[in-house]
């Protein structure tokens, strides 16, 4: 019997029967699954639309605060004064006129000590950003040994080290760039320059291995990767399992 043949048989084990009790411990726990991600979400940007509201709408005048002439109060009007704002202080800095008094504030900023680190330092984080739009942020999964031989973690390949860095010949065969994140919060963690040698590169996607820091290594990806035909599989087996239930 081959390995397809094995996954198939397990994808398609009966489901075992089930008490009531069981049941409705099983349809809560969906329901939990199901509604907090969605109610976490619609309250982190309500808290987000509001926060904005209660800081640009102090600064729009009366007369153009539609605040003012609405009965209700409408979260986001806020974010949609701050959208144009932005939007217009883009189309002047195209101009000639905004671009010289943009340098002009610029050179203002460079005699500033602590301003100009602490300026220069988001502008190219913003930039960097912002160039990278449209692609993906990391490159690859793959696992490094750290934080020493033996001990393995899983990291993303950001992109090939250049500059000065891989300038320094440190590897015969090049640096590569990786984010090492920390577990349960993957925006944080730590950048490496790893030699490619040292670097064992993974199949599964940067969504999966996402999914394994975040929930500590719970959850894991199935290996080998499910086939097309064994994904919708397994899809009608849960859907099945989910109306006998």
């Amino acid at each position: 019997m081959t390995n397809d043949d094995e996954t198939r048989k397990v994808l398609l084990k009966p489901a075992p029967r089930v008490g009531t009790a069981a049941r409705i411990r099983n349809n809560f726990l969906t329901g939990i699954v199901i509604f907090a991600p969605i109610s976490i979400t619609i309250y982190l940007v309500w808290l987000f639309l509001n926060f904005v509201d209660s800081w640009v709408l102090r600064y729009v005048p009366k007369a153009y605060n539609p605040a003012e002439y609405l009965p209700i109060t409408i979260p986001g009007i806020g974010l949609v004064f701050f959208f144009f704002f932005v939007a217009a202080l883009g189309a002047l800095t195209k101009g000639f006129f905004g671009r010289q008094l943009f340098r002009a504030g610029e050179r203002i900023v460079d005699r500033m000590p602590i301003v100009r680190s602490i300026y220069t330092t988001l502008k190219q984080i913003v930039e960097t950003i912002f160039a990278r739009e449209g692609q993906d942020s990391f490159e690859q999964v793959c696992l490094i040994e750290y934080p020493r031989r033996d001990l393995w973690a899983v990291a993303f390949v950001t992109t090939e080290t250049s500059g000065e860095i891989a300038a320094k010949g440190l590897a015969d065969d090049g640096l590569v760039s990786v984010f090492l994140p920390t577990t349960p919060n993957p925006t944080s963690g730590f950048l490496l320059f790893v030699p490619k040698k040292d670097i064992v590169l993974l199949d599964m996607t940067v969504e999966e291995a996402a999914k394994q820091v975040i929930s500590a290594g719970l959850v894991t990806p199935p290996w080998p990767p499910l086939t097309k035909a064994q994904k919708e599989a397994l899809e009608r087996e849960k859907d099945r399992s989910s109306r006998e239930a």
